[in-house]
């Protein structure tokens, strides 16, 4: 029988929820490696393990792992160090698995990967090593690679995304890479500096399903579609409340469906567009928004959904969850239609992922 896991990291650990198919009760568990704030928790849907991603300045980066679905857990930080003299490692940030390797973004911005299952780490020296790493920047919440994606088939070609350093591309697993950023604004550079090479506030970059190279990315300065790996992006924002937010989903099977949680600015408090809460949805690849706002608060929602925040599960209909600054999670069973909050004042919610398992 067929149950639904949403993983969900927070300030203070990892919580998991578990329900049937049916997606109406749900079980929360946790909290699990608490010792430190939990960035991202991801599940493979191959073997069913567990993965948190944590740290902080004080206790440094840790990947945690689960095989029995969160009854016990171990950790390991083996590896996940640059070498003396640079910057100590903060956390560890992101997660992401391609066929038997695990990898790992960090603070300040990096990636390493693992083929032992977690046990030890090594660093993706290629990515550092690139021309333009002088010139990354922390922006306003530090220098920090939130999102990897590995290409569905190919496990050599990776995206990663990097604040504020823009999105980067590998074909040969990490030897080299190239930034991939053309057509997105950095609207708080010099007009003649507003689409450089690098530089961009990426928040949000999601793979479209179906094995091709659709991406979508919800930048600081808008709201983006490409359909050729990153070489191109081209403005979806019209129809939107705002150009600027955190999350975006892709739908598990549909190239032209995405969920985005679009904030009220930048610069205006970063929460719920006239404090009204809404998931948007788009059918047609960002030509066309819709607001879904059933069961939603529409009063009073001055809460912000972190850049991880958000996802979907792969049954059908498919279920959309969500993670709040405050600490509430809602979820929809029918693609955004409605909403029912599945848990409320757990610690801010740093990430929401889903895994799909047989029991």
């Amino acid at each position: 029988m067929a149950q639904v896991l949403v993983l969900v990291g927070t300030k203070k650990g990892t919580f998991i929820l578990r329900s049937d198919a049916a997606r109406r009760d749900w079980a929360l568990s946790g909290p699990f490696c608490a010792t430190s704030p939990v960035q991202h928790a991801i599940g493979d849907a191959t073997t069913g393990t567990i993965y948190a991603a944590a740290g902080d300045a004080w206790f440094g980066p840790a990947v945690w792992k689960s095989t029995d679905f969160g009854e016990t857990w171990t950790h390991s930080s083996e590896g996940l160090a640059y070498a003396e003299g640079e910057e100590p490692i903060k956390a560890a940030w992101s997660l992401a698995k391609s066929g038997d390797v695990l990898y790992a973004g960090v603070e300040p911005a990096g990636l390493f990967k693992s083929t032992d299952d977690g046990l030890t780490w090594s660093q993706v020296s290629g990515l550092r090593a690139h021309p333009s790493r002088p010139e990354w920047n922390p922006g306003g919440g530090g220098l920090i690679l939130h999102h990897i994606l590995p290409h569905p088939s190919d496990p050599q070609k990776l995206w990663v995304g990097i604040s504020a350093a823009g999105v980067f591309y590998t074909a040969d697993g990490g030897a080299t890479w190239e930034p991939r950023n053309r057509g997105t604004r950095a609207d708080y550079n010099p007009e003649d500096q507003r689409y450089p090479e690098f530089g961009q506030c990426v928040h949000s970059l999601a793979l479209a399903p179906g094995g091709g190279e659709r991406l979508y990315q919800q930048n600081h300065c808008g709201m983006y579609r490409s359909d050729d790996g990153g070489r191109e992006w081209v403005s979806i924002e019209a129809g939107l409340p705002s150009t600027f937010g955190f999350p975006s989903a892709a739908h598990p099977r549909d190239p032209e469906a995405l969920f985005l949680l679009p904030l009220n600015g930048d610069i205006k408090g970063r929460y719920m567009p006239d404090a009204q809460a809404a998931v948007w949805r788009t059918r047609d690849g960002g030509a066309s928004w819709t607001d879904l706002r059933h069961g939603l608060p529409q009063e009073h929602a001055y809460f912000g959904v972190l850049r991880q925040a958000l996802a979907t599960d792969r049954l059908e209909p498919a279920g959309v969850y969500f993670g709040t600054s405050g600490g509430a999670l809602y979820g929809s069973a029918d693609e955004g239609e409605s909403w029912v909050p599945l848990a409320q004042h757990l610690p801010q919610i740093s990430s929401v992922e889903t895994l799909l398992i047989d029991t």
